[in-house]
């Protein structure tokens, strides 16, 4: 009896342990089920938007110490869509993004914040032309559990931010055309199966 109850409690402090120094859960990003949207003010007319897509990046997650976890973000200029092609092609010009020298946009978090009911504050670093800048998402928790098509580990957030382009170097046409940039953010993220 003496043994079977030290093996009960060995068996209790190695799972405590376990739960203890459990580390971040690393989810890969969703290309296919990842949008960001931004939209901006033209002349006081009307309100356009424009999204990105092929976003990568990986999520780590530490449900028991949310400020453990972080986000790493990568953006491709080449998918940027207006839905006018013109202005596609303008937006990737030197007068605004010069997708042609700066490829990419990232994000890199600094700072995960529980804020309670699912929401958090996660604050990072969005560099943009080679510009970096402190900006803050607000982040909502949609839903993290088994995937019920893939059966792997998943997650999914929705996000929302605003910041002045000016400050990245991407102040063509301000003010007429609105500098305040506001954007969201949803995506769906998995952990990659073991190979």
């Amino acid at each position: 009896m003496t043994s079977l109850k030290a093996l009960s409690l060995g068996l209790a402090v190695a799972t405590a342990t376990t739960f203890t120094f459990a580390k971040p859960v690393a989810y890969q990003i969703d290309p296919t089920h990842t949008a960001t949207v931004f939209s901006w003010n033209h002349f006081g007319f009307s309100t356009p938007s424009a999204n990105f897509s092929d976003i990568q990046g990986t999520i780590n997650v530490d449900n028991a110490k949310p400020s453990n976890s972080s986000v790493n973000v990568t953006i491709p200029l080449a998918s940027l869509n207006t839905n006018v092609k013109a202005l596609d092609d303008h937006l990737k010009t030197a007068d605004f993004f010069d997708a042609a020298k700066y490829p990419n946009i990232t994000f890199k978090s600094t700072k995960v914040q529980a804020l309670g009911k699912n929401k958090y504050k996660i604050t990072g670093d969005l560099t943009i032309k080679n510009i970096t800048k402190p900006v803050v998402l607000n982040a909502v928790l949609n839903k993290q559990g088994e995937h019920p098509m893939t059966k792997a580990q998943a997650i999914g957030f929705n996000a929302t931010t605003s910041f002045d382009r000016s400050a990245f170097g991407v102040g063509a046409y301000v003010p007429n055309v609105g500098d305040k940039i506001t954007v969201n953010i949803t995506t769906e993220a998995s952990v990659p199966a073991q190979k």
